[in-house]
């Protein structure tokens, strides 16, 4: 069964440079490179300063970013009103524990399922509601795949108001196909809960499924599922927050009541319309993707790392002590995930960036590797 966790962390650890850490270390904010963070390795799409210096400052931001949803119905083929946009599609997983939580449905118990290891808000919004945090571990020697019929198991005896699957996984870059995510879907169904699928890293998988199918009437579970997704990650929009959910109109407009005025700001909404329109974008992001990710899985590989196969932008590294390597990049001015707050602590997460950044992060840790005996 499922484990419950103690309240959860009070603040999830995240990836991302802090200016107090360049401080301290005598870094150049230029001279450092964040592999910490998982981004589309392209930066933000053309055209997009040009847009932002046309955005009114003094007047307020449409509350219910019309346009923008609007553009993206458009993009999705699906309508408007099964759209949110949030600050970042972290401000989405606090809203749904607001709207599922303390109290849940008729029939729920008050708790969230996690399938971890995985993004540590979900258990942030979930303690934060006062609910009970349960959670499905997966097993390294499996590769990291969950037992989802074990899982079922949980859901049918414990009855989550909420269950929550990164897919593609973070930090795992584990990816469930359709069969997989719809018989979770349909367990959560059965005791009237909502299943919280977080597709952040969708972007950037190379074979992925139409997982808009979930919503559709004919698939048994619209009414239980709610679809999240990232154009901070997708775009590379990290300092303006931007991400969007899909569900039925009922769920849209149940979160929706919770969500405060003007949480995206006018800034963002202007660089989603510009995302939208760059078609060609996401797929040459992908493919940088793919060549960087590859030529590091093979880099680490032969240096004696063990890097576990990622569906998203980034990479699982197996280097014994997590921590320890961490600092040592640091000193060096490469900032990676250690991975402790996913309950790896042998494990660091490397963002994929641009081909020759991650030329660079591979001949540091080979010089590391070579010289860390006498530091």
């Amino acid at each position: 069964m499922g484990k419950d966790t103690p309240g959860g962390p009070a603040r999830p650890v995240h990836g991302g440079i802090r200016p107090a850490q360049l401080r301290a270390l005598g870094l150049n904010p230029a001279d450092a490179l964040d592999f910490s963070a998982s981004i589309s390795p392209l930066g933000p799409p053309a055209g997009l300063w040009d847009a932002l210096r046309q955005v009114d400052l003094t007047a307020y931001p449409d509350p219910e970013c019309l346009e923008l949803r609007e553009a993206l119905a458009q993009r999705l083929e699906t309508a408007v009103d099964r759209i949110l946009v949030g600050n970042g599609s972290t401000e989405l997983i606090h809203l749904l524990a607001r709207a599922y939580l303390s109290p849940p449905p008729a029939g729920c118990a008050n708790a969230v399922l996690l399938l971890t290891p995985t993004y540590g808000e979900y258990a942030g919004a979930g303690a934060l509601a006062g609910a009970a945090v349960l959670e499905l571990v997966a097993r390294r020697e499996l590769g990291f795949c969950w037992d989802l019929a074990q899982a079922g198991e949980i859901i049918r005896a414990r009855r989550p108001a909420l269950v929550f699957l990164c897919n593609p996984n973070n930090p795992t870059g584990v990816y469930l196909e359709q069969e997989e995510v719809s018989a979770l879907a349909q367990a959560v169904a059965q005791v009237g809960g909502l299943l919280a699928l977080d597709e952040a890293y969708l972007s950037f998988v190379a074979d992925s499924w139409n997982s808009l199918a979930l919503l559709e009437p004919g698939s048994g579970v619209a009414d239980s599922v709610v679809i999240l997704r990232s154009m901070t990650k997708d775009y590379a929009l990290t300092g303006l927050r931007l991400g969007y959910s899909l569900a039925g109109p009922e769920i849209t407009g149940r979160l929706a009541r919770f969500q405060p005025d003007w949480s995206v700001n006018g800034l963002a909404q202007a660089a989603g319309l510009v995302a939208l329109a760059d078609t060609g974008y996401l797929p040459a992001a992908r493919q940088a993707v793919d060549a960087a990710k590859s030529y590091l899985t093979a880099a680490l590989t032969a240096l004696g790392f063990g890097v576990l196969p990622a569906a998203a932008n980034f990479l699982l590294v197996e280097v014994g002590d997590g921590a320890a390597w961490q600092d040592r990049l640091m000193r060096r001015g490469i900032f990676v995930r250690d991975c402790a707050s996913f309950g790896l602590p042998d494990c660091i997460r490397i963002g994929i960036r641009p081909m020759p950044d991650c030329q660079r992060l591979a001949a540091v840790m080979g010089d590391v590797l070579s010289t860390k005996g006498h530091e």
